[in-house]
């Protein structure tokens, strides 16, 4: 693995260098940071604070783009041991606009457990705006021993006035085989769908409330089960959107 993330630098280093991919010195630059969700979720387990970020610097053409997520248990019900970081994982990629409103996308993608080893990925996907104005981001993962991880995500901003937006949002995680340690198997393993209000004070900043629906599928249930936890979770939101 660690000579699949070598060679991966060496590419995202060839392509910021090369003068047939790298960003032309007259091409403007810019920089945006979004945090899409700021947010507590009210669990079975507690109070949950859950984020998701996102990040670019470049040009038109070429970007370097990075993004974050995870969730970390605020307000544990029945132990206070229990608070931490749940999960979280980061991407770091090389972002080229192959087509109007659409990137593809190469880079790296690092997954961080409270319990078990960081695992390291490489990543290939594309993003970019469907029709009928459906925000799209496939990526395939590529990760240690032959394991991967396709997901497929898309969002849809409906205005209902000039300050109020409703946002339906879905994810979907396919595995080529299974990872008892991870315990995840192959298929179809987890669905996550979200629906939020958001009211916009400024364009730049959003407080929001909504709900979030979790559900695994096939093995990835089936272990879930056996190990005594819950396979399906929906929960109440509140939080905040911003970007600079």
């Amino acid at each position: 693995m660690k000579t699949l993330m070598t060679l991966l630098a060496g590419s995202l280093t060839l392509a910021a260098t090369s003068p047939a991919l790298a960003m032309s010195k007259n091409e403007p630059r810019f920089t945006r940071v979004t945090v899409d969700q700021l947010e507590a979720r009210d669990s079975d387990e507690g109070t949950v604070m859950a984020w998701e970020a996102s990040g670019w610097h470049g040009g038109d053409l070429n970007k370097l783009y990075f993004s974050t997520e995870g969730e970390r248990l605020m307000d544990p019900e029945h132990d206070d041991e229990d608070a931490g970081t749940e999960g979280a994982e980061t991407r770091l990629a090389w972002n080229r606009a192959f087509a109007p409103f659409w990137d593809w996308q190469l880079g790296v993608r690092r997954d961080w457990q409270p319990d078990d080893p960081n695992r390291d990925w490489a990543s290939i996907g594309v993003q970019g705006v469907a029709p009928y104005l459906f925000e799209v981001d496939a990526n395939l993962f590529v990760g240690e021993d032959g394991l991967t991880n396709l997901r497929v995500e898309a969002e849809y901003e409906l205005l209902l006035t000039q300050k109020l937006v409703l946002v339906p949002e879905i994810e979907a995680n396919f595995y080529g085989k299974e990872d008892k340690e991870l315990g995840i198997g192959n298929g179809l393993t987890d669905i996550e769908a979200g629906l939020r209000l958001r009211y916009e004070i400024r364009r730049e900043i959003a407080p929001y409330i909504g709900v979030n629906w979790e559900k695994q599928y096939g093995d990835t249930a089936d272990m879930t089960r056996a190990a005594g936890g819950k396979t399906e979770e929906g929960t109440v939101v509140a939080g905040i959107r911003f970007w600079f």
